[in-house]
């Protein structure tokens, strides 16, 4: 049996002769550098305004450091193994702010729908940027990441799978007709080479996945799914752990909810509010997350996860206290992220290709012998 244990957080690649073995082997760019760049900013715009219209958000500016005691960055797992950069800031103060780059947004976004005076049923969404120092770089991971950060006031009765379904409705709505957008603009994208973007999103939860493929790792079940049942998917009840003894993945415990009980199905009680979206990428032949998003925490909730991770010690930080004293509302948010987004819309093998960042000189080796030609 594959180790399901080992599987739960972090790339599905570590080691650069896998990379050399994956990317592929007859590439040529769809679009020139030129072209691409022209490209992914139409994508760009026509996203963020076409989100903003879908979920009824509006633009603002999001930090990219947060003080270490504010408890609002983003630790992505629960394994504690991908940790911020952190640094001392403010000449001539007596005692130096300890500050962290951002990894996301993700809890910030929740305090500022309380900031900028958000009412039910409208929200935010930034331009985030940020840095994960502790990725292996990839294809399609890089140290630098780019997301649309987004987050949205709701009601307690808003907290369901029929509501979730119809919010990811809409982002994929977005997303699917950029990708028509830009193949008007741009021709060189209309190509026998690849299949077009599915315009239909399928809904699964993850226990149904571990039910049809019971021996496999999380990642190996995801391309699966992908690659043979649908190549555009979403999976509900991500962290909560499954039949097997396993979450799907090592999700944080203070954002998303993935422990309150939806629907039973078969005997089985399913848990979970959140969810990932994942494609089929035809370039690399590979499983390609683009969000992950979820409705949030309760006060209940966070209490609830907090102590099946063994970090109920977060619960005296500022944002945690938030939440447990009620003074931000509840919400649903995500991340979409933008390079992996441009990449799989311009049908490009690599994340470089639409992003510029560090890369290791054996990665850009292989890139080379491969005509893919990263940006740097």
């Amino acid at each position: 049996m594959a180790d399901k244990k080992a599987d739960l957080a972090g790339p599905g690649i570590s080691t650069y002769e896998e990379v050399d073995k994956i990317l592929p082997h007859d590439y040529k760019a769809l679009l020139v550098p030129k072209k691409r760049m022209k490209a992914l900013y139409r994508i760009k715009n026509f996203i963020e305004e076409n989100l903003c219209k879908e979920l009824n958000l509006f633009m603002v500016q999001v930090p990219l450091i947060v003080t270490k005691d504010s408890g609002l960055n983003d630790y992505l797992d629960r394994d504690g193994s991908r940790t911020p950069v952190e640094f001392s800031c403010g000449l001539g103060l007596e005692e130096r702010i300890k500050a962290q780059v951002v990894q996301a947004a993700t809890k910030w976004k929740r305090m500022a729908l309380k900031q900028f005076g958000c009412e039910i049923g409208e929200g935010i969404c930034t331009d985030m940027r940020a840095v994960r120092k502790d990725y292996f770089l990839d294809h399609d991971h890089s140290a630098y990441v780019d997301q649309w950060d987004w987050e949205r006031v709701i009601t307690k009765d808003m907290r369901n799978l029929d509501f979730l379904r119809d919010v990811v409705e809409r982002i994929w709505s977005v997303i699917y007709e950029a990708g028509q957008m830009v193949k008007k603009d741009f021709p060189e994208l209309n190509t026998d080479k690849y299949p077009d973007i599915p315009k239909e999103l399928k809904f699964f939860h993850a226990e149904e996945i571990l039910e049809r493929y019971p021996d496999f790792t999380r990642k190996q079940r995801e391309t699966k799914m992908v690659q043979e049942v649908h190549p555009a998917i979403f999976i509900i009840g991500v962290g909560y752990v499954l039949e097997d003894g396993y979450p799907h993945e090592m999700r944080a415990a203070d954002y998303d909810d993935w422990i309150t009980p939806t629907i039973k199905k078969d005997g089985k009680q399913f848990h979970g509010l959140n969810d990932d979206i994942l494609v089929w990428n035809p370039v690399t032949k590979r499983r390609h997350e683009l969000t992950s998003m979820g409705i949030r925490v309760t006060k209940k909730t966070l209490v609830q996860q907090l102590k099946e991770s063994g970090q109920e010690d977060f619960l005296q930080l500022p944002y945690h206290q938030a939440i447990l004293n009620d003074e931000i509302p509840l919400s649903i948010g995500g991340g979409i992220g933008q390079s992996r987004t441009y990449m799989y819309l311009l049908r490009s093998a690599h994340i470089g290709e639409v992003s510029t960042t560090v890369w290791p000189d054996v990665l850009k080796s292989i890139c080379k012998r491969k005509n893919i030609h990263i940006l740097e």
